[in-house]
């Protein structure tokens, strides 16, 4: 609570948190909530936690070229990293998963955080396209289609970005050399390397087989938690269980989700309701009581069962919150493999 970070998030989701219940009763939202069937919750949980699997085996994917990993042992990194989210500001998770990789796998902290990347880019993209289909019966606020235009510029923007980069070549070595000119060259020295460590983790880009297959999985993991959204709509009351269909669903799990892309305090408190409620209430016309009630049982069944696994794992793991504050800081250089996990050092980068 030290960090300026912190603040910043805590301030970010305060004021999503406002925009969100501004005039709303909340004992009304109470009452909704209170009426909510919650025997719909476990059956949305197995589709949920089936899609965090899928996401285990996306990033085993991502991974082959930089380590021999499988997605058995990925899979509580990835709760870990979800749980990390969820409790730590500013997307801490993922400096967690990217610390758990380099020792366990020996892998540079850099080039698991590009893997990382390239997750969040697919991520991004299949949310849009899931605005996208959903457009043809759901009509789009301004609200909404700014948020889709912005979606699509900036996410295929980094694909596109991504994909040159890993072309590499002589142009690319030119403008490295061009950005690097100006600085010490110890401090040159040291950007050369995270480059390098950075760029490969994008071996996923030079096999147009596996890059398909991440944009599979992709799909089928936000389709899980789609499935997950509309099994707890069917416990709400009519108003709720009309306007969720699968359109419906489609648009507010990517809506939802675009909007907890923006660093915030832990959990993303605040800009999941706001996204929510941007298409029921804004979209669909669903009274703005039940679109919160219904962002909130939604978001407590995203956070707290995979929250108390992770820290369940956390303590397997042994880590410690120094250890997290401690990896933030430092460096990117590789660590020994502890003897015990048997991991080979990756070869080539």
């Amino acid at each position: 609570m030290r960090s300026w970070r912190a603040w910043l998030g805590i301030a970010i989701s305060a004021v999503f948190l406002y925009i969100a219940f501004r005039g709303q009763n909340l004992g009304e939202v109470r009452d909704a909530l209170g009426e909510a069937n919650l025997w719909w919750v476990p059956p949305a949980l197995v589709l949920y936690f089936i899609g965090v699997w899928i996401r285990a085996a996306r990033w085993n994917i991502l991974l082959a070229p930089l380590a021999k990993s499988d997605s058995r042992q990925l899979f509580p990194v990835v709760v870990v990293g979800y749980m990390a989210n969820n409790v730590l500001p500013l997307r801490t998770g993922e400096i967690v998963r990217a610390y758990l990789i380099r020792r366990k796998y020996n892998v540079r902290k850099t080039s698991v955080l590009a893997t990382i990347a390239v997750e969040r880019i697919f991520d991004g993209l299949t949310m849009l396209g899931f605005m996208l289909v959903a457009t043809a019966f759901v009509s789009f606020t301004s609200e909404l289609r700014h948020l889709a235009i912005i979606t699509f510029v900036l996410f295929t923007g980094l694909l596109v970005g991504l994909f040159l980069l890993t072309l590499g070549g002589t142009l690319l070595d030119r403008l490295i050399q061009l950005v690097l000119g100006p600085l010490p060259t110890r401090i040159a020295d040291s950007v050369e390397r995270l480059t390098e460590s950075f760029l490969s983790g994008l071996g996923v880009f030079r096999n147009r087989r596996d890059l398909l297959r991440v944009a599979s999985l992709s799909l089928a993991a936000w389709l899980f938690e789609a499935s997950m959204y509309y099994t707890i709509a069917r416990g709400f009351g009519t108003v709720i269980r009309d306007a969720m269909g699968i359109a419906a669903t489609l648009m507010t799990t990517g809506v939802a989700n675009m909007a907890t892309l923006i660093p915030s305090s832990p959990g993303y408190i605040g800009q999941f309701e706001f996204g929510v409620k941007l298409v029921l209430n804004g979209a669909l016309d669903v009274p703005q009581n039940q679109a919160l009630a219904y962002a909130i049982l939604v978001h407590a069944a995203l956070y707290f069962p995979i929250t108390i696994w992770g820290v369940i794992e956390w303590s397997r793991q042994h880590l410690s919150f120094r250890q997290v504050r401690d990896v933030t800081e430092e460096g990117d250089a590789p660590q020994p493999v502890p003897p015990e996990t048997g991991a080979a050092v990756p070869s080539g980068s």
